[in-house]
């Protein structure tokens, strides 16, 4: 009798390894069922309606965001982070030009010698919205920041509209940068003509008629440095952070010897309005750091690393500014200061004009190092958009030798490129400023959020209570805003909103928390967050209708293209298992009726 023989078992195909490069097949770039061909889409569209309720109604996990997205780049990134690189990173990407240029004109025209007060509020709104970006990346580290952040608390939907505002951000904001060095580094060579370097082209409209080739150029290189590894832009990121940072001590420190107090009287010339108006604008000066919290995938202790590194650096980059603002407007009465080059026109009255060169190359510094790090956080919030499938999941790709998003940085480096080629500084100047505060705000709300409500543990009734107190934080914070800048002289339209706010908050503090922070967490919740919100609120109201305006547009346009590409591709994510069945089905019914 022959011995039954045992074959081995089947072995499944070696898998091909497929080339990094070579990734530009419809299934790269569209995988999702939804457009697959022209039925599937057309079935998809007539489907949105259902699709929106459920993407409005759906919010993303921890364990999602930390486990599941991260498969779709492949190849994870490099763990090489510490607390001291990610102190001189923030440092590197919120110090740049903007203290040299804002500081003077909004001491000039808004605030006066009180332009240090300004500072203050700014940089105590800013450290609020540290500590709420502090508690999510300590908990869930990966690399979408505030994206990631805001969908799990507060749905999809809500962190597409995030997504779109921090994309467009990414994109102006480094092509204003490349614009700003560029017109930096011409007026060291040719102080009349800072545009000397760029191509004039009469035939395009003004605004877009002065070609920067320059400002590509740095762009592209900026971008090429982050995307050859992050240990590498981190290095020299803090050595050269190091070096600016005694060459504005040396500046504080002239601006104490050589100034007078006699001009900082009077101190308040334009009241507390002014105060709060510059302090709108020179809020710009402390974003950054939100590029930094998207470093948290490549941190290697998050728990330690970033609340030191986050925290620490925002408190140092405060005290600094709070010294400059002083030291400026002890150097020159508030009447004086050049509204263009404050510093510089300074120490020129002081007979120190070669320290314009100084203040130069400490602002050309400080705007390369924004590039490089607002480079690498751009890339990361683009890799976790994608990873989500809101945007092709190509660009969610990790390099295997670098261990970048080498995907998502090209993306925005030649997006903002050509932006940068063609726009000038006032038509990037958009929706930075509502876009950023509206951000913040909103992760206040999802701190509040995570900690109050957990799905099918928080009761129904504490679940109503809370959501009543936060729509009248919210409320009072709008209406204390409105009366602020309508200009009412009377206490009660200030009082009324201030103590609903205050009772609101209050009465939120005595309902029971069902999620308590693992191991670090926001201090005085519900009142940091709560104070945090009426801050940012009180700020945008500062801003102007323009800038609700540009704002709206944008978020319209975003909507748009969520209606007929984002919503369908996370729906599919979502929802994969039962879609293949659902497809075939309906193709077998159209057939049936065919025949």
């Amino acid at each position: 009798m022959d011995e039954p023989t045992t074959e081995p078992p089947h072995e499944p195909p070696p898998s091909v390894e497929r080339s990094y490069w070579r990734r530009w097949s419809k299934q790269d770039i569209f995988p999702e069922e939804s457009f697959r061909d022209c039925s599937s889409y057309k079935y998809a569209l007539s489907q949105t309606c259902s699709r929106l309720k459920d993407r409005l109604l759906d919010r993303s996990s921890d364990a999602n965001e930390l486990f599941e997205l991260p498969k779709v780049s492949e190849v994870g990134m490099k763990k090489c982070l510490t607390w001291w690189d990610l102190i001189w990173l923030a440092f590197g990407s919120v110090v740049g030009s903007g203290i040299f240029t804002i500081t003077g004109l909004e001491a000039r025209d808004d605030a006066g010698p009180a332009i240090v007060v300004s500072y203050v509020v700014s940089g105590i709104s800013a450290l609020l919205s540290v500590f709420c970006y502090t508690e999510f990346a300590v908990e869930i580290p990966v690399a979408g920041g505030s994206f990631s952040f805001l969908r799990i608390e507060l749905g999809d939907f809500i962190a597409f509209i995030a997504a779109g505002n921090i994309f467009l951000e990414a994109i102006v904001g480094a092509a204003g940068l490349g614009r700003s060095w560029s017109s930096y580094f011409a007026s060291m060579i040719n102080t009349d003509n800072p545009d000397f370097l760029r191509i004039k082209v009469n035939f395009l409209s003004e605004g877009f008629n002065l070609l920067d080739p320059i400002a590509v150029v740095v762009l592209l290189v900026a971008n090429g440095i982050a995307m050859s590894g992050t240990r590498r832009t981190s290095f020299l990121t803090w050595i050269t952070s190091v070096l600016s940072t005694f060459l504005i001590f040396f500046v504080i420190v002239v601006g104490f010897m050589r100034g007078k107090s006699s001009n900082l009287v009077p101190f308040f010339p334009f009241g507390a309005k002014g105060v709060f108006r510059a302090a709108a604008v020179v809020y710009w000066s402390y974003t950054g750091f939100d590029m930094v919290a998207t470093m948290a995938e490549e941190t290697k202790q998050p728990s330690r690393d970033i609340p030191v590194g986050l925290i620490g650096s925002m408190s140092m980059i405060s005290v600094i500014y709070c010294l400059m603002a002083l030291s400026l407007t002890m150097l020159q009465k508030y009447t004086e200061i050049d509204r263009n080059a404050a510093f510089s026109v300074a120490f020129d009255k002081i007979g120190m004009t070669w320290a314009k060169y100084l203040v130069s190359i400490v602002a050309i510094k400080g705007m390369t190092t924004s590039l490089l790090v607002g480079s690498m956080g751009q890339a990361r919030y683009t890799t976790q958009i994608a990873r989500a499938h809101l945007i092709p999941p190509l660009f969610a790709l990790v390099h295997p030798k670098t261990g970048t998003p080498v995907y998502a940085t090209l993306l925005t480096t030649i997006t903002s490129a050509i932006v940068s080629f063609f726009s000038s500084l006032d038509v990037l100047s958009t929706v930075f400023s509502f876009s950023t505060l509206s951000i913040f705000m909103l992760m206040a709300v999802a701190l509040l959020v995570r900690r109050y409500y957990v799905k099918d543990t928080t009761p129904r009734s504490d679940y109503i209570k809370f959501l009543i107190l936060l729509f009248l934080i919210f409320g009072s914070s709008i209406a204390l805003t409105v009366v602020w800048n309508l200009d009412r002289q009377g206490w009660i339209e200030y009082v009324v909103p201030a103590s609903i706010w205050f009772l609101s908050t209050l009465a939120m503090s005595f309902l029971p928390k069902y999620r308590l922070p693992k191991v670090w967490g926001v201090p005085l919740v519900p009142w940091l967050p709560s104070l945090s919100i009426g801050m940012n609120l009180a700020l945008i109201g500062s801003l102007g209708r323009v800038a609700f305006l540009r704002f709206f547009i944008c978020s319209a346009v975003m909507l748009l293209y969520y209606l007929f590409v984002g919503l369908h591709s996370t729906y599919d994510v979502a929802h994969q298992d039962g879609l293949g069945s659902q497809n075939e089905e309906r193709k077998e019914n159209a057939s049936r009726v065919v025949c």
